[in-house]
């Protein structure tokens, strides 16, 4: 167990994965130290980084373990899970290990990390960073990213308290909402997910996840989605910064 006092450093920055980390920190009411990470200058690939996570991505974060050193945990889904088992005994976030809520929880914390981030996260990139365009990848990622919002849609149809889980907020929620608020950015029009929608607009409501997903930076992807100058630009700064990125990536 993590000492009860936490000592938490969060390495981020302004992306759909970054702010799970924060929403939750803010949600379950955690203090926490912040470094932002410059991704568009390869910080998360400096060796100072790559000690806190190999993988030379964000989120991270490092905390005191009970022993009284250090412990590093990287991907979003593992510090999600970290986080309320060391930190959410009231059950702000999650439920009480072993009920049907607990695992199920868990089916949609995986889902959105093995489905809708990649998905996505591909319709991303063929659609805003790759240096031409591909037809077969845009329609690919961005069909199967609308059919994973369907399966969403169709959870939260059935859901009396709005939530993806039983009766409250939980890391499973957290997980999926900065990627569907991003949603017109992977060329999802999010209008045609009603249940979906409301509950983007719940989340959004919430103190802890309106503080979250301004960390490091504004959060500001809705207000670009509107003004078409805006997404160009936004588009090819990214696209020149990615495309740099990956050509640094081959030569290792």
């Amino acid at each position: 167990m993590a000492a009860k006092t936490p000592d938490i450093t969060l390495y981020t920055a302004q992306t759909p994965n970054g702010i799970k980390i924060s929403i939750a920190l803010e949600e379950l009411g955690l203090p926490y130290k912040v470094e932002k990470i410059e991704i568009s200058k390869d910080i998360q690939k400096e060796p100072w980084f790559l000690e806190i996570n190999p993988n030379g991505r964000i989120p991270a974060i490092t905390d005191t373990f009970s022993d009284g050193q250090k412990i590093r945990v990287f991907e979003s889904g593992s510090i999600l899970q970290y986080l309320v088992e060391n930190y959410d005994p009231e059950h702000k976030l999650s439920y009480p290990q072993g009920t049907r809520e607990y695992y199920e929880v868990n089916n949609w914390l995986f889902f959105q990390n093995a489905g809708i981030g990649p998905m996505q996260g591909q319709a991303n990139h063929f659609g805003r960073y790759a240096p031409e365009r591909i037809e077969y990848g845009v329609k690919r990622y961005t069909n199967e990213t609308r059919r994973l919002y369907g399966v969403l849609d169709k959870q939260l149809a059935t859901s009396k308290s709005g939530y993806l889980v039983g009766d409250h907020i939980s890391i499973a929620d957290v997980s999926h909402w900065g990627w569907v608020a991003a949603a017109g950015w992977a060329g999802i029009d999010i209008d045609e997910f009603p249940h979906l929608k409301a509950w983007e607009e719940l989340l959004a409501a919430r103190p802890g996840v309106e503080k979250g997903r301004h960390v490091p930076d504004k959060h500001t992807i809705k207000e670009i989605l509107k003004d078409k100058e805006l997404v160009e630009k936004h588009s090819t700064e990214a696209r020149s910064w990615v495309q740099r990125g990956m050509a640094a990536d081959a030569k290792k």
